[in-house]
């Protein structure tokens, strides 16, 4: 079963408050959640009453596997619970990025003959209209 840790919206219409919660992927937003970690207010005047949160239970979640929403991610940073946790997406090693493949080889390819053919209609262009500009310039003078 897929976990997920995210917000869950309770409050009133105009001012919402979220719980953060532990819920399978499949259910609800609102629905049934296996586990409250905390809350978040918003919009709480006391900066001391905005977050709450049960950080040893969010890394054991974490650790257990539950993936944390965008929001709730940003949140476990600035509360501290990912530290001396092992991460799993730290950057990868990818040595064969950027070499040369069959299929890199045929679009540069094509590419080159694309800006060729386009510098030759540009040349074309710019001959007719110089060329028109001097029978313009030749007949104006005869009138």
């Amino acid at each position: 079963m897929p976990v997920v840790i995210r917000m869950k919206r309770i409050g009133r219409k105009n001012a919402p408050s979220y719980r953060i919660s532990v819920a399978d992927k499949r259910a609800p937003r609102d629905g049934r959640t296996l586990e409250s970690l905390g809350f978040y207010d918003p919009a709480s005047p006391v900066p001391e009453l905005r977050l709450k949160l049960d950080v040893e239970r969010a890394r054991r979640w974490i650790q257990n596997g539950a993936q944390p929403s965008e929001t709730v991610h940003s949140i476990f940073l600035k509360t501290g619970v990912y530290k001396g946790l092992e991460r799993g997406d730290k950057k990868r090693s990818r040595p064969k990025r950027g070499h040369a493949t069959a299929t890199s080889a045929t679009r540069e390819t094509s590419r080159k003959a694309r800006d060729e053919a386009k510098a030759a209609r540009r040349s074309t262009r710019l001959k007719a209209r110089r060329a028109a500009a001097k029978a313009a310039a030749a007949a104006a003078p005869a009138e």
